[in-house]
C-alpha cells in the first residue's frame, strides 16, 4: 500500500509538463462590491473623522467659554465729551456689525476667505492648496485658514504655531465654531478681536474700531461725513491681518501701498469695485491721523482717575483695563495742555546747577470751585504714568494755611472783624517763639495788614486768642486732616504741621472761600458707563457749607489785597485774583535764609489753584533760592492762558453780607506845641472825616509814663494837655474811629514835644494810672464781643456858670468847668479845680485827675 502511493506519486512527477493549467480572472461583480467596500470605508474613516473633529471642537469649545471674553478698552471723556485717553490691556472698542461698513466687510472677505459664505469652517480648497505647497517646499510655509480658523485661533491659541497638529485643532474648533454661531457673529467676532498693528508711537489697536480711530482719526459708526472711509483707507485696513506690523501705514508705508493695490486687485476681480475705483483707490494719498494719542498725555489726571475710581466707586485698575467703561470726567483739555507746557518751560524753575542731581520739582491742580470738579492736574516736571504725583503729596504749606486755621475761623467766630487790631509784637509762647520775616515789629496791625504782608506773629497771637482747637476743628471741616495730638499747638498757624497738606487738599479748602462758604468734594468723574451702556456711578453730591457766606467773602477781600498790594503780586494778570504765598524755612546750617517749600493758593471767580514748588528731597544741595513769589508767577502763568477766552466776572457779593466799610483814614498832621504862656501843650491836627471821633495817647520820659496811656477820647481836633510836668519830654498820636462802625484807623504821626524847667506843672509826677489799653479800648479782646469796643462818651463844651450840671464834660470860658454829671468847680478864668474830681462816665481812662486835665479849646 504504501510501496503502491510512492510510485504512483514518483510517476506524478515524473509526468511530462502539458498545458500550464489557466487561471481565473476576478470578475466585475467582484471589483464593484470591492470598491464599494473601500469607498464605505473611507466614507466611515471620513464621518468618523469629521465626528472626532465635531466632537472635539466642541468639547474645546465648550470648555473654554471664558475666553471668548474680549478686553476692551475703557475710554477717558473730558468736560466736554471728548476722548482724551484710553485704558487697556488691549486697546480695543467693540461694536456690532451693524456698524461696519458693507464694502470694509466684503474687503476682509474678499483678502482672507472668498468662500466664506459657502464653507462651513474649514474650506477643501484652500487646504489642498496649502498642503500642495508645505509638500513642495517641504515645510508649512502656508495656511490655508477661513476666517473661522483665524477666529479660532486668535481665541484658543496665543502663541503662533504652524504644525498639522495645531491645524487639526483650529479645523476643529471651526467647525464646532459654524454649528454654534452664524457667519454674521462670527465675522463681528473676527472684526473686534484681531490684531491691526501699531502706529509706532507706543499705541496699539485690537478690534477694527480701535485701528480706524489710530490709523485715520474716524469714529466707526459715526453719521458724520467726516467719519466715512474711503476705498483706499478701507484697503489699506483689509491688508492688515497678514502682517499688521509690516503693512502698518505708520511703519511701513511703502510696504502698505504695495499691499493695499493687493486687496483692490482681489475686490476688483470678484466684482466688489470697478476698475476705475480701483486705480484711484490705489493711488489715493493716505491722510493718517496726525495727532495719534500717547498713552503718556495727561497722565497724572488719567492716574488720579483710576485711584478714584478704586477708592470711591471699587473698580480696580484691572476691571478698567478690561471691561470697556467710559468715563467722563472734568477735565478741561486747554487748562491741562497749558499746565503741561509750562511744567516743560524750564525758565519758570530754579536751574539746575551741575552739582545738583536733582531738579526743583512741582505740583499743581486747578478746582472749578463752582462744583468741585478737578479742571487740571500736574504731578510733576517729567511726571510718567504711575509715577510720584506731587499734586496729592503732603508737603508743609507755610502761610498759606493761616487763612485756614486762623483768620477765617477769626471772623467766622463774629468777635473778629478784617480791620480788627492784631498784636504784633515779639514774644514766646511758652517755647515757643515765632518770628516776622523780616524781624520788625509795629505793635499792633489790622487784619488785612497782617495777612498782606504775611506777618508771623499776629497770626500766632490770634490763633492764641481764638484757641488752637477751633482753628483745628475749622481746617477739618475744610477737608484737611491735622493730628489731633501732634498739631495741637500754635505752630499750625505758621503751616508747621506733622504730615503736611497736598496741593488737592489746598485748592479744595480755598474753592470754600471762593464760592460764599459752599465746598464740593475735589473729584475727577463726572459719571461712569459700562459697556453695555448702564450708567454705574454718578456724582451727585451736595455741597456743604463750610462757613457763612460773610466769613468767605471778607476772606476774598482780604485774599484779594494779598495779590494787589502784598507778598502774592506775582500772581496778576487781567481778571480779579484772590490768594496767600507760602513758604517754609531750611533748618540747615548758614542756609536759614531759603527754603524748603514754596506756595501760592489762589482763585478767580472762575477757577481755583494750589501750586507748591521744591526738591523732593531737601539737602544742602538741593533748596528753594526764591521766595514765593515764583510759585505765584506759575499760578498766572497757568491761570492767565487756560482762562483766556473764557467771560471774565468779578466777586460779587453775597446777598445778605454787608459791605465791608473801611475804617477812616488815619490822621497824618499831627503837631504838640508847648504854651509857655499857660504852661501846657496844644495839640491839633486836621480832622478824617464826618462821625469820627479820636483817640489821644501820650508817652513821656518821667517815671511811668514810657508807656503810652490813653488820655481821652474827643470828637474834636484841638485839645490842650495841662498835665505836663516840667523838665519831661512827651510824644503824642492819634487814632481815628467811626463812630457809626467802630472800625479804627491806624495809628498817627508822632509829635514830640519838651516842657522846659519852670514849665507845666512843679513838684512830683502824678500818680501812675493803669495800664495802657490796647487801641481798640482793651488790653486783650473778649471772646464773646468785639474786640474793638464802641466809642465811651466825648468832651463837650458844658453849659452854666459855676457849678455845671450838665450829662458832658463842659468847658465854661472863664466861668469853670462841668464834669460828668456836674460837680465841676468854676474857678476865675475857667481852668477849673483839679482837687477831688469826680469820674466821668462818658471818657476813659477816668482815673486820677487825667482826663480833667485835657481842655479842648472852644471856638472864639
Amino acid at each position: 500500500m504504501t510501496e503502491r502511493r510512492a510510485k504512483s506519486e514518483q510517476l506524478k512527477r515524473e509526468k511530462p509538463a502539458g498545458k500550464a493549467k489557466r487561471k481565473k480572472r476576478i470578475q466585475p461583480r467582484t471589483w464593484f462590491f470591492l470598491f464599494l467596500g473601500l469607498f464605505a470605508a473611507s466614507a466611515v474613516a471620513a464621518m468618523g473623522t469629521y465626528f472626532f473633529f465635531v466632537v472635539n471642537g466642541t468639547k474645546l469649545l465648550l470648555d473654554n467659554q471664558d475666553q471668548f471674553g474680549m478686553a476692551q478698552a475703557s475710554i477717558v471723556y473730558d468736560s466736554e465729551g471728548k476722548e482724551v485717553s484710553k485704558l487697556f490691556v488691549e486697546n480695543r472698542e467693540v461694536v456690532t456689525l451693524d456698524q461696519v461698513p458693507k464694502l470694509l466687510q466684503d474687503a476682509f472677505i474678499a483678502t482672507e476667505d472668498r468662500r466664506f459664505w459657502e464653507h462651513q469652517g474649514v474650506d477643501v480648497w484652500s487646504i489642498g492648496r496649502a498642503l500642495y505647497k508645505d509638500i513642495l517646499h517641504r515645510s508649512a510655509v502656508e495656511g490655508g485658514s477661513t476666517i473661522t480658523q483665524q477666529l479660532a485661533k486668535n481665541i484658543f491659541f496665543a502663541v503662533p504655531e504652524k504644525t498639522l497638529f495645531r491645524k487639526a485643532k483650529e479645523a476643529s474648533i471651526a467647525l464646532a465654531l459654524e454649528r454654534r454661531y452664524s457667519k454674521e457673529q462670527i465675522l463681528e467676532m473676527y472684526l473686534n478681536r484681531i490684531y491691526f498693528g501699531s502706529n509706532g508711537n507706543g499705541q496699539s489697536a485690537w478690534g477694527i474700531k480701535s485701528a480706524v480711530k489710530m490709523y485715520f482719526g474716524k469714529e466707526l459708526g459715526s453719521s458724520k461725513p467726516e467719519d466715512q472711509l474711503t476705498l483706499a483707507e478701507i484697503a489699506t485696513l483689509a491688508g492688515l491681518p497678514k502682517s499688521p506690523n509690516g503693512y502698518s501705514p505708520f511703519r511701513n508705508p511703502e510696504r502698505s501701498k504695495e499691499r493695499r493695490g493687493t486687496v483692490l486687485y482681489l475686490m476688483a476681480e470678484q466684482g466688489l469695485i470697478t476698475e476705475e475705483q480701483r486705480k484711484q483707490a490705489a493711488e489715493e494719498e493716505l491722510k493718517l491721523n496726525s495727532k495719534p494719542a500717547s498713552r503718556g498725555t495727561y497722565a497724572a489726571y488719567i492716574d488720579y482717575v483710576e485711584d478714584e475710581a478704586l477708592r470711591l466707586h471699587n473698580i480696580t485698575p484691572e476691571e478698567l483695563r478690561m471691561n470697556g467703561y467710559r468715563i467722563y470726567t472734568a477735565l478741561d483739555t486747554k487748562a491741562q495742555q497749558t499746565m503741561e507746557q509750562a511744567f516743560a518751560n524750564d525758565a519758570l524753575f530754579q536751574k539746575q546747577t551741575s552739582g545738583q542731581t536733582q531738579k526743583q520739582e512741582a505740583g499743581m491742580v486747578i478746582l472749578d470751585q463752582k462744583t468741585g470738579g478737578i479742571v487740571a492736574m500736574a504731578g510733576g516736571r517729567d511726571y510718567s504714568a504711575k509715577g510720584f504725583n506731587r499734586a496729592t503729596a503732603k508737603r508743609q504749606p507755610g502761610s498759606s494755611f493761616k487763612p485756614v486755621v486762623v483768620y477765617a475761623p477769626a471772623l467766622e467766630t463774629g468777635n473778629w472783624h478784617p480791620y480788627s487790631k492784631l498784636e504784633d509784637k515779639k514774644q514766646c509762647y511758652g517755647n515757643y517763639c515765632p518770628e516776622n520775616y523780616n524781624y520788625r515789629y509795629q505793635n499792633e496791625v489790622d487784619m488785612f495788614q497782617a495777612i498782606r504782608d504775611s506777618l508771623n506773629q499776629p497770626a500766632v497771637w490770634l490763633l492764641n486768642q481764638i484757641g488752637v482747637d477751633r482753628g483745628m476743628s475749622f481746617a477739618e471741616k475744610l477737608g484737611i486732616e491735622l493730628d489731633k495730638s501732634k498739631d495741637r499747638n500754635l505752630a499750625i498757624a505758621l503751616g508747621g504741621l506733622t504730615q503736611g497738606v497736598s496741593p488737592l487738599e489746598m485748592a479744595q479748602a480755598y474753592g470754600a472761600f471762593a464760592n460764599n462758604g459752599l465746598q464740593h468734594r475735589a473729584h475727577a468723574i463726572l459719571k461712569i458707563v459700562d459697556a453695555d451702556g448702564r450708567e454705574v456711578y454718578k456724582y451727585n453730591e451736595k455741597p456743604k457749607q463750610v462757613m457763612s457766606a460773610k466769613t468767605a467773602y471778607y476772606m476774598t477781600l482780604m485774599l484779594q489785597d494779598v495779590v494787589t498790594k502784598g507778598t502774592g503780586k506775582g500772581a496778576r494778570f487781567d481778571r480779579p485774583v484772590a490768594g496767600k504765598t507760602g513758604s517754609t524755612q531750611l533748618d540747615i546750617k548758614g542756609l536759614e535764609k531759603y527754603y524748603r517749600d514754596i506756595w501760592f493758593v489762589g482763585y478767580t471767580p472762575e477757577w481755583t489753584a494750589a501750586v507748591w514748588l521744591g526738591f523732593d528731597k531737601t539737602d544742602s544741595k538741593h533748596y528753594v533760592n526764591s521766595d514765593s513769589g515764583r510759585a505765584a508767577t506759575l499760578f498766572k502763568e497757568v491761570m492767565s492762558k487756560a482762562l483766556a477766552g473764557k467771560p471774565k466776572s468779578s466777586f460779587a457779593r453775597p446777598s445778605g453780607v454787608p459791605a465791608l466799610n473801611e475804617p477812616p483814614s488815619a490822621v497824618t498832621d499831627l503837631t504838640a506845641e508847648y504854651d509857655p504862656q499857660n504852661r501846657d501843650v496844644r495839640l491839633k491836627w486836621t480832622p478824617v472825616g464826618e462821625a469820627i471821633s479820636y483817640k489821644v495817647y501820650r508817652s513821656g520820659t518821667g517815671e511811668g509814663e514810657q508807656t503810652p496811656r490813653l488820655l481821652s477820647t474827643t470828637p474834636v481836633t484841638e485839645l490842650r494837655d495841662i498835665s505836663v510836668l516840667e523838665n519831661n519830654t512827651y510824644t503824642y498820636y492819634v487814632v481815628a474811629f467811626d463812630t457809626r462802625t467802630n472800625l479804627e484807623a491806624g495809628k498817627s504821626n508822632d509829635a514830640q514835644v519838651t516842657v522846659p524847667a519852670g514849665g507845666g506843672i512843679p513838684g512830683s509826677p502824678l500818680p501812675s494810672v493803669s495800664p495802657l489799653p490796647t487801641p481798640s479800648g482793651s488790653e486783650s479782646p473778649d471772646p464773646s464781643g468785639s474786640p474793638t469796643p464802641k466809642p465811651n462818651g466825648s468832651n463837650k463844651p458844658g453849659g452854666g456858670n459855676g457849678d455845671g450840671d450838665g450829662q458832658n464834660n463842659g468847658d465854661g470860658n472863664g466861668n469853670g468847668r462841668g464834669n460828668g454829671n456836674g460837680n465841676g468847680r468854676g474857678n476865675g478864668n475857667g481852668g477849673g479845680n483839679r482837687a477831688n474830681p469826680s469820674p466821668d462816665s462818658g471818657s476813659q481812662p477816668s482815673d486820677n485827675g487825667v482826663l480833667e486835665q485835657i481842655l479842648p479849646i472852644l471856638p472864639r
